[in-house]
């Protein structure tokens, strides 16, 4: 699982400070996740081929999370994309990008599929044989959705040296990993007896603008990272409660009672000059906290 941070900041724009948008590669998939202006210059700076994006999640419909689709679809047009594409975002978001496309006479040469979400509960809108994806609703002062990223538990792993001592021949190692027994001349060898558990499946939760909810806390419980917006520090905290936003110490509570491994903040308001405060503020709640950075890798 692997983490690109395309842009962390909040809307008000300045040099160098990228608005929302990441990617999450994930069991052989690309997600991206919110496409704020500049996501796809964001994606060639970060060495990020168009052509393995195929699934694209939209948090809600304030401009700092989704002003850059109308031009990363136009981009992939112009490179004569023929690969389906799926937009899963608030309901509304066909039509913001339908009537731009028609007005532009750019409409996709390639399937494009809208998945529009309107259910204020936690639901299922992907799942395939490696992951699953949730949304996780959340509250600020639009229709808002988080979205929660789970691996499928994988193989079992071959113990190569137990599996060559006991006979068994490599055209049997991919029985070994679906978990069956196998015949060396008549004899069964045990599965657990050359093969170790598969590794724990991982979870990302990605919960963009909202403000302090802990109704997430049972949808995202045990998550292996948790993404969690964090624009003002508790000074202002009555900013933070007027726009539905949420705080460093607030993202860190959501943390600490989700038991999550590692929290990871973002979305931070160009008032502060010192990120460092978030850090602070978050770790006295939650121990594990790194602070999002635009182009930062996390893995």
């Amino acid at each position: 699982m692997k983490l690109t941070v395309l842009g962390c900041h909040s809307a008000s724009p300045h040099e160098n400070k990228n608005p929302t948008a990441q990617l999450l590669d994930i069991k052989g998939h690309r997600f991206l996740m919110d496409c704020g202006e500049g996501t796809q210059v964001q994606l060639r700076k970060a060495k990020v081929s168009f052509v393995h994006i195929k699934h694209i999640f939209i948090s809600h419909l304030h401009g700092d999370h989704f002003y850059g689709l109308p031009g990363l679809v136009s981009s992939f047009r112009l490179l004569g994309r023929e690969a389906p594409l799926h937009i899963y975002g608030p309901k509304g978001i066909k039509e913001a990008l339908t009537l731009l496309l028609k007005l532009a006479n750019s409409w996709a040469n390639f399937p494009l599929h809208f998945h529009e979400l309107e259910s204020n509960n936690s639901e299922c809108i992907f799942d395939d044989d490696s992951v699953t994806v949730y949304t996780i609703p959340l509250k600020h002062r639009v229709y808002t959705n988080g979205f929660l990223f789970a691996e499928k538990e994988g193989f079992r792993r071959v113990n190569t040296e137990a599996a060559q001592a006991a006979g068994i021949d490599k055209s049997q190692f991919r029985l070994l990993e679906l978990g069956q027994d196998v015949l060396v001349d008549g004899v069964l060898v045990k599965n657990d007896s050359v093969t170790h558990n598969p590794h724990p499946p991982k979870k990302y939760a990605y919960c963009s603008d909202t403000a302090f909810f802990p109704s997430i806390v049972p949808i995202i419980k045990g998550a292996d990272w948790l993404y969690h917006e964090s624009t003002f520090l508790q000074q202002h905290a009555d900013l933070a409660h007027q726009t539905q936003h949420s705080t460093a110490q607030e993202a860190a509570t959501i943390a600490r009672d989700a038991n999550v491994g590692r929290l990871i903040l973002g979305h931070y308001s160009a008032r502060y000059k010192n990120l460092d405060l978030f850090t602070q503020e978050a770790k006295a709640i939650f121990p594990n906290v790194i602070l999002a950075a635009d182009g930062a890798v996390i893995s």
